[in-house]
């Protein structure tokens, strides 16, 4: 069986660092990927995808990279769920084990 992604976009919001109590680095971010195709209304539309980095590749990304920068990311999609006091909620994201700084926005 096989997990793996490949995504290249911009980052939708600018890396934050967090630290666990267990001192782990981890960063949460979004990346907004553009489709392929057009919607019926002749426009291209975009997927925001939430994104986790742990440790070194955190502290890069929080260092190097801010909104609108374009990067490409190889993780894993990891799914969980939780219960709420409106039902359960279902969580789809990203585990970025690799991160490549593409270009920046000017």
């Amino acid at each position: 069986m096989l997990n793996q992604i490949v995504l290249v976009g911009r980052l939708a919001n600018d890396p934050e660092l967090y630290e666990t109590e267990s001192g782990k680095k981890m960063v949460q971010m979004v990346l907004a990927v553009p489709r392929a195709y057009k919607n019926s209304a002749g426009e291209y539309e975009t997927d925001f995808i939430y994104c986790k980095l742990w440790q070194g590749i955190a502290q890069r990304t929080n260092e190097y990279c801010k909104k609108g920068d374009l990067v490409g990311i190889k993780g894993r999609v990891e799914t969980y769920n939780y219960d709420t006091e409106h039902g359960r909620k279902y969580i789809t994201e990203v585990i970025v084990d690799k991160i490549t700084f593409l270009s920046t926005k000017k």
